[in-house]
């Protein structure tokens, strides 16, 4: 289980992102974090697994607290936790097969890593890992020769590689046209149905989080302004979240 308690963030230029947030995520949950552009959905996920250092606050995996942990027990904790970026995050001049690799790079040896040089055991698991994403043919080719929705598949295919408990996705489908949006995601909800991992993916579109969701989190302004089933997002908790000045544009989505 992932336990967030009292979770702050305020950056150097005085704007806060998170204020006093406090939730828990059972394993094998496919969470939802919704919220406009500012709300803290980005913060929120990059604290979980440190690339944030938050002001306040304390996060849990299984007890174990990620806040407080050490350079050494920090990696050993991002063994579990893989993230997938809205911007992809590749190695644009590697190939697809070297970036799917990368996601070993926490059980590597630093040295042989660096050299490209891999165990055939790391070789053969990438190449699964793309194939069950469907593009172990693109593998020798370089991940700026891809498409946008075949580079988020190589961001799948390298947490793959981590073998996590949790997958962090952050807006993946935000630069995706729908059809490629709901490919990603169910490639999503597959590891979080047949291999059991906890999903927590930020998204900006209420027919994706019904589709997707098996719980939601409405951040505004930095707070958690809902918890609860996304069925449970009506008309007055749509406004809540998004807004008076969205709820005109945004509403027909709940119909």
């Amino acid at each position: 289980m992932l336990r967030v308690e009292h979770l702050t963030k305020v950056y150097p230029n005085g704007t806060v992102a998170l204020k006093d947030v406090s939730f828990e995520v059972p394993d094998g949950e496919f969470l939802v974090v919704i919220g406009l552009s500012g709300s803290g959905k980005s913060t929120l996920l990059r604290c979980i697994n440190r690339l944030i250092d938050p002001t306040e606050g304390k996060i849990f995996l299984d007890d174990q607290e990620i806040t407080s942990a050490n350079s050494t027990e920090l990696r050993h904790i991002r063994r579990k936790i893989g993230m997938i970026f809205q911007q992809f995050n590749l190695v644009k001049r590697s190939t697809v097969l070297t970036n799917t690799l990368n996601g070993r790079l926490g059980y590597a040896n630093p040295f042989l890593s660096l050299l490209g040089i891999w165990p055939q055991a790391d070789k053969d698991m990438a190449m699964a890992a793309l194939n069950r994403v469907g593009i172990a043919d693109k593998a020798k080719n370089r991940a700026d020769a891809l498409s946008g929705g075949q580079q988020q598949r190589v961001g799948i295919s390298r947490a793959l590689m981590q073998e996590p408990r949790i997958i962090l996705a952050d807006e993946p489908v935000a630069s995706l046209d729908p059809v490629l949006a709901h490919s990603i995601l169910q490639y999503l909800e597959q590891m979080n149905k047949t291999d059991r991992v906890t999903v927590i993916c930020s998204l900006h579109f209420l027919d994706l989080v019904h589709r997707y969701g098996t719980h939601v989190i409405g951040l505004k302004d930095g707070m958690k302004v809902f918890e609860g089933a996304p069925s449970e997002i009506d008309r007055a908790r749509f406004k809540a979240i998004y807004g008076e000045e969205a709820q005109e544009v945004r509403a027909t989505a709940l119909e």
